[in-house]
């Protein structure tokens, strides 16, 4: 019986102080992109080391899922692959919300075939006539190819889904202000997803984030001119060479504060840097990495 009281009286002192030390760790909640989410949970889980009390919490869903919870106070970083709209800095505002912005690294938005496809070099124009609902590109002989495996010789269009900053930046770059997607494309959730139906479709054709590249697809090289391509690569992401790049996001509440501030500050040194970096995005400077 002595035994028994002791065990328990244990059991409940470990409760205790297990329980103290989980009131003691700080919580930052981290939501959106999911361009930026594998990174994004790199720095969560190298900063663990750093600050063993902090724990961020970082789930993707896309850039629209990280701004509505920043709109609706839900969260304390929203990563975006896009800048928030007017009316949702409004919205944001409105319920008393100020999204401040920090640019966290740069991404090539490569465009995507499968190895069966001859086309080594795209035109922004081309990709227009593919993607756009105005475009005229539908089968693959319409650029003068032919696609081994490919018998039907239609375009497979493959998207993201509409609350992506994935989906809205390549609209916005490629199909312009007024442009819009064509019917029947395959609207991917996630990045990875565009790859692996690229991969296994030789009509397909997809984009997305230059860090989702494997050795089983191409990577087009893109013109803006019809006359020099210019390859997806960090570099070419950094200096601005390549058509279809942008800088990624973070949003947080304001001047950022306390644990979040201290945050922020380790995303962007130079080891927070050599992480985006290792992930296959540019950094937001030069840095000198191990």
């Amino acid at each position: 019986m002595k035994n028994h009281t002791l065990l328990s009286l244990m059991i409940a002192v470990s409760t205790l102080i297990t329980g103290t030390d989980l009131l003691a760790r700080t919580a930052i909640q981290n939501k959106g992109s999911d361009t930026l989410v594998n990174v994004a949970q790199a720095w969560a889980e190298a900063y663990q080391n750093v600050e063993p009390n902090v724990v961020i919490a970082v789930n993707g869903g896309g850039s629209g899922t990280g701004i509505a919870a920043m709109i609706n106070g839900t969260v304390d970083i929203a990563n975006a692959s896009r800048k928030m709209k007017k009316r949702e800095i409004e919205m944001a505002k409105g319920r008393g919300q100020d999204p401040m912005v920090h640019i966290v690294g740069y991404d090539a938005l490569a465009v995507f075939l499968n190895q069966n496809n001859p086309i080594k070099t795209l035109t922004i124009a081309q990709l227009n006539d593919i993607y756009n609902r105005k475009g005229t590109a539908r089968k693959w002989s319409d650029l003068g190819v032919s696609v081994p495996g490919c018998k039907s010789d239609q375009i497979v269009v493959v998207s993201r889904q509409n609350n992506s900053g994935t989906y809205a930046y390549f609209k916005k770059a490629v199909l312009g202000k007024k442009g819009k997607y064509r019917s029947g494309t395959l609207d991917m959730h996630g990045s990875k997803d565009v790859v692996d139906l690229v991969e296994k479709t030789p009509c397909a054709i997809g984009y997305s984030g230059l860090a989702y590249a494997t050795d089983h697809i191409n990577m087009a090289c893109i013109s803006k001119d019809g006359k020099t391509c210019v390859n997806p690569s960090v570099a070419t992401a950094s200096d601005g060479r390549y058509p279809i790049a942008r800088p990624l996001f973070m949003y947080t509440n304001g001047e950022p504060m306390g644990e979040i501030k201290t945050y922020m500050e380790y995303v962007k040194s130079n080891v927070g840097q050599c992480t985006i970096l290792d992930k296959g995005y540019a950094s937001i400077r030069d840095v000198s990495c191990n």
